[in-house]
Formats: C-alpha cells, sequence, structure tokens
C-alpha cells in the first residue's frame, strides 16, 4: 500500500512537470519574436537583380531591366501613363541679390495640379553654359535651408553643425543650383498637417500612393526628372554635368534618381545610404523611405548599381545611428563590385566623416570637379 502510494505521488509530480513544461513552451510558441520572423521574411525575398547573387554576364542588360521594373515599382511607370506628354508650367515669383549670387524663387507644376517651389541659386555673371547641382532636402521644416534661408536661430546651427547649405556651396564652386521643396513638406503638405504645423505629410502621401500604385520616392524621383526638364530648357545649364547632392531624405532621393534619370552624371547621396535591411527594415524611419515589394528586387547596392557608368559618392557619418556604418559599407561594396566588373572603380567612392546624420562637404566638390565632363 505505503508503495502504491509513493508511485502515486511520484507520477503526480511527473504529470504536474510535464504540464508546466508544455505550459511553458506554450507561452513561448504564442509570443511572436519579431527579429527571427523579419530575418525570414528578408530571406524569403526574391531579389531578382541582387547583383552579388546573380553575378549576370551583361551588366548593361541587367541595369535595363532592373532599371524599368524599378520605375514600376516606384509608380513613375505609373506616372508617365497617367500624364502622358504634359509639359511643366514654370513661374518666378521673386528675385534677391546675395553677397555670392542671385536667389530666384519659382514654382514648377511638376504635375498639373501639383505646383512645387524651388529655388535657383547662381553666379550674378554666367558666361557659357555650368554644371547644374539640385540639392533635395531631408526632412525638415525649412524647405529652403539649402539654399542659405534660415528663419530661425536653429536652421542657423542646423548648418554651421552639419553643412547643409548646399545649394550655396554649389554656387561658390561656380555651378547653377536649384533646391526644390520635397513634396509633402513645405507649402506642398496636406492641409491637415499645415494647420497641425507638422514636419511633413510623408504619411499622408504614402497611404494615398499606396492606393494608386504610387510612392513618396517616385514623386520626389519624378519631380528631379521634371527639373531636370525644365533647367535644360530655360536655364544656361551643360546638360553633360548635371549632380544630384542630398543628405537623409535627399540623399534617399538621390540614389533613386540617379538609378533611373541617366542624365544625371553625379550622384551624391550623404547619410541615405545603407542596406535596407540593416536601417529602414530595423530602425524606425518615416513612412516615405518604402517602397512596397523592394527586396523582391534587389538592395540599395543594386539600386545604386544602375548609376553605373556614371560617378557615385556615397557621403556617411560613422556615427550616424539610423543609417550604421558596418550596414553602409556592406552596401557600398556591393555597389563597387558593379563598378568593378566595369572597371571603372575610381568613379564610385565612399567618404566616412567623423560625425553622426548630417552633410559632410569635405571631398565632394574635389569629386564633382575631377568627375565633370569637358
Amino acid at each position: 500500500m505505503r508503495t502504491r502510494k509513493i508511485f502515486l505521488m511520484f507520477a503526480s509530480l511527473v504529470l504536474m512537470t510535464t504540464i508546466r513544461t508544455l505550459a511553458q513552451q506554450t507561452n513561448t510558441s504564442n509570443k511572436l519574436e519579431w527579429q527571427p520572423y523579419f530575418d525570414r521574411l528578408y530571406g524569403q525575398a526574391e531579389m531578382r537583380y541582387h547583383f552579388a547573387t546573380h553575378q549576370p554576364r551583361r551588366v548593361n542588360k541587367w541595369q535595363k531591366t532592373f532599371r524599368a521594373e524599378l520605375k514600376e515599382a516606384l509608380g513613375i511607370t505609373q506616372i508617365e501613363r497617367e500624364l502622358g506628354d504634359y509639359q511643366p508650367v514654370a513661374k518666378l515669383v521673386s528675385q534677391e541679390e546675395k553677397d555670392y549670387g542671385i536667389l530666384e524663387r519659382w514654382i514648377l507644376w511638376t504635375e498639373p495640379d501639383v505646383p512645387l517651389p524651388f529655388i535657383i541659386l547662381c553666379p550674378k555673371v554666367i558666361k557659357g553654359k555650368l554644371p547644374l547641382v539640385i540639392t533635395p532636402h531631408g526632412h525638415s521644416v525649412n524647405t529652403e535651408l539649402y539654399a542659405g534661408v534660415y528663419l530661425n536661430a536653429s536652421d542657423t546651427a542646423l548648418v554651421r553643425d552639419g553643412e547643409r547649405d548646399i545649394a550655396v556651396q554649389a554656387v561658390k564652386e561656380g555651378y547653377i543650383a536649384i533646391a526644390p521643396a520635397a513634396r509633402g513638406f513645405g507649402p506642398t503638405r496636406h492641409p491637415r498637417e499645415l494647420n497641425a504645423n507638422s514636419t511633413s505629410s510623408c504619411r499622408t502621401l504614402l497611404m494615398n500612393d499606396l492606393l494608386v500604385g504610387r510612392t513618396p520616392i517616385g514623386d520626389r524621383v519624378w519631380d528631379i526628372m521634371k527639373l531636370i526638364d525644365f533647367a535644360m530648357r530655360d536655364l544656361p545649364v551643360d546638360g553633360k554635368n548635371i549632380i544630384v547632392t542630398g543628405q537623409s531624405g535627399g540623399g534617399t532621393a538621390t540614389v533613386f534618381a540617379g538609378a533611373i534619370d541617366t542624365r544625371i552624371s553625379i550622384s551624391a547621396p550623404a547619410c541615405a545610404f545603407c542596406t535596407m535591411t540593416g536601417s529602414i527594415g530595423s530602425i524606425i524611419h518615416c513612412e516615405c523611405n518604402y517602397i512596397p515589394g523592394m527586396l523582391n528586387l534587389g538592395e540599395m547596392g543594386d539600386v545604386a548599381g544602375l548609376t553605373a557608368p556614371r560617378a557615385f559618392y556615397a557621403i556617411c557619418g560613422v556615427e550616424d545611428p539610423i543609417f550604421p556604418i558596418g550596414e553602409v559599407r556592406k552596401a557600398f561594396a556591393e555597389t563597387k563590385e558593379i563598378y568593378r566588373r566595369m572597371g571603372i572603380e575610381d568613379v564610385c567612392q565612399l567618404y566616412e566623416g567623423q560625425g553622426g546624420h548630417r552633410y559632410y562637404k569635405a571631398g565632394i566638390w574635389d569629386f564633382v570637379r575631377k568627375h565633370l565632363k569637358p
């Protein structure tokens, strides 16, 4: 009897332990482990144009096919279908003289119902045709910061500490500069965000774009393309030398604009070029960074590879918290390999600034001068 009682107690203990173990396992299985889940999704992405994986024999053919699909993913092909032969209309709003040149405010209707404000900075004396520098900005209340227009002491500090007066730098180099408002910022914000004095309408833009097959990045690249059309038609610019350079969100627009529009001769994104999985896929970013199905096409290094054989100059900060330096170097190595395959490694460079998320002008204008076409 005593033996049977001991056996029952032992069996009960084993059963309780088993139940606790199963309960713990069940609790664990009911908890979503986000990073492993995302890693699985990224690992299963098609990456049809990932150069490092597929090693295409003909780089030119790879670029042509990839560029067409990227245009479709961005929604640019959709815009082309919608607008047909639409010709943007431009209007001069004001003009003033600065110590370094002339500042003009313009509006360009990049779509029939999309008035895009922009600033032209040019030298006071122009002889012949000059290189054109387009400077898309990042997330900022002041859309004229890059053109040297400061609203308050904070703007002054942003330029002093982050060298963000990029259009002014370009004019001082002797070039014509266009500093556009990024769509969804400044006066192009939705009335709801304007009334709330929100920094941008990026989320509103994305949510409505998605419904019709477009994206904010595609919209902003389209705007840059239309600015180039305008400049080539109405300004004394050298069409062989069109440079695009911007920081953060403006750097993202720079990468994709250079990939899509082959008229751009030099692309210089700052603090934006990085692997997607290691930045916008793992760190909180603005909604405007995302393109549906992008990883089924390729990574950021592949997108930048569409710039080849044109010059590419990636600028980063080694302490940038939202574009980690290790992931930047990984993306750059993949882009560099595409240039190496084409035998033109010297026109693809990475500059690492010893700081955080900002613009770094050291080296950029030397690189531009070196790669200007005669």
